[in-house]
């Protein structure tokens, strides 16, 4: 019978052979292209902070255009983000589902050895946003221009101290360092007030234990939405749309900028084709009226970088930061 079959139709069998030749090649194709359907979220800090924050709005803005159907969270603080990170890269191969959420810091603190990896030891995926610093005053102030700031710091740097909700040597103290050097002054001379959050930074201000805030964009936004401050200038190259009346730090001359991006990492040794696929589903939510509600009412800037971009970006921005950091007396 099978000698009869192949004798009786013979172009019959070659084209069975041929439309199997390509399903088999077209089940391939889409085999090599990972739509996710569901994420997991690991954030370095706890609940409220700008990581968490961060992972909840991304979560919130897929699962609500219908790009993706789960989204879960888990909240992971410790060593200063070193425990996620550690965890991601300790348990690579049962975490492909999972998008760590970090931002300058993991370059900060991986220069002072706060924990021993550092963005290459992952799969970078994205940068999503951009939270541009500021520096704020209160409303009573006699400033009403940073140029006004760095003449009294000139004149006696001891005359202005700048307070942050961080440590000596983060992100709060490095920027106004790197504005102070760009108007030509001496940032080993500034004064830092550090604060344990930016609550207490703002108390201090507010005291007069400090005459300068240094925060980020969105939160000063939401203190200068509530009449407690005033915005001097902002770390943006160009003017944010949220505040167009505040001026950048390189329009009033000084060659500077500075943006905390936050953004996402997957695990190492992470397939290509799932990284593309991840890549590809925070394309699509930048298109959606869900993600920009959210970015808008959080005052957040667009700044998306993935791939090689991103790692070039991180690799500028650690040059960068290092550098500083080496000034001040951080790193050696």
């Amino acid at each position: 019978m099978k000698n009869l079959f192949k004798n009786k139709f013979p172009g019959k069998s070659l084209l069975v052979a041929s439309m199997i030749l390509l399903a088999l090649l077209f089940a391939g194709s889409a085999s090599a292209e990972f739509t996710p359907e569901k994420v997991h979220f690991l954030i370095p800090g706890g609940a409220g902070g700008g990581w968490d924050g961060t992972a909840r709005g991304v979560g919130k803005a897929l699962v609500d255009s219908g790009i993706i159907k789960h989204a879960s969270f888990e909240n992971m603080s410790g060593g200063g983000g070193g425990k996620a990170l550690n965890h991601i890269i300790s348990t690579a191969k049962r975490q492909h589902g999972t998008l760590l959420v970090n931002s300058t810091p993991i370059i900060i603190r991986s220069l002072q050895g706060v924990f021993p990896q550092s963005f290459r030891d992952t799969t970078p995926i994205a940068a999503l946003i951009a939270d541009y610093a500021a520096f704020v005053v209160p409303t009573n102030s006699k400033y009403q221009s940073w140029k006004e700031v760095i003449a009294d710091f000139s004149k006696d740097p001891t005359s202005v101290k700048i307070a942050g909700g961080s440590v000596k040597g983060s992100m709060d103290h490095l920027v106004p360092a790197m504005a102070v050097e760009a108007a030509g002054e001496d940032p080993l001379k500034l004064i830092y007030v550090p604060y344990d959050a930016g609550g207490k930074a703002m108390a201090g201000l507010l005291s007069g234990d400090a005459q300068v805030l240094s925060t980020g964009f969105s939160e000063a936004l939401g203190l200068s939405r509530q009449g407690e401050v005033r915005i001097l200038t902002v770390t943006s190259e160009e003017r944010l749309a949220q505040a167009p009346e505040v001026p950048t730090l390189m329009e009033l001359g000084y060659n500077v900028s500075f943006v905390n991006w936050r953004g996402v990492f997957g695990a190492p040794g992470l397939p290509a084709d799932k990284a593309a696929g991840y890549r590809a589903m925070l394309t699509k939510m930048y298109k959606t009226p869900e993600w920009e509600q959210i970015r808008t009412n959080r005052g957040w800037q667009n700044l998306y970088k993935s791939g090689d971009e991103f790692v070039e970006f991180l690799e500028n921005q650690e040059k960068t930061i290092g550098a500083m950091m080496k000034k001040l007396g951080f790193l050696r």
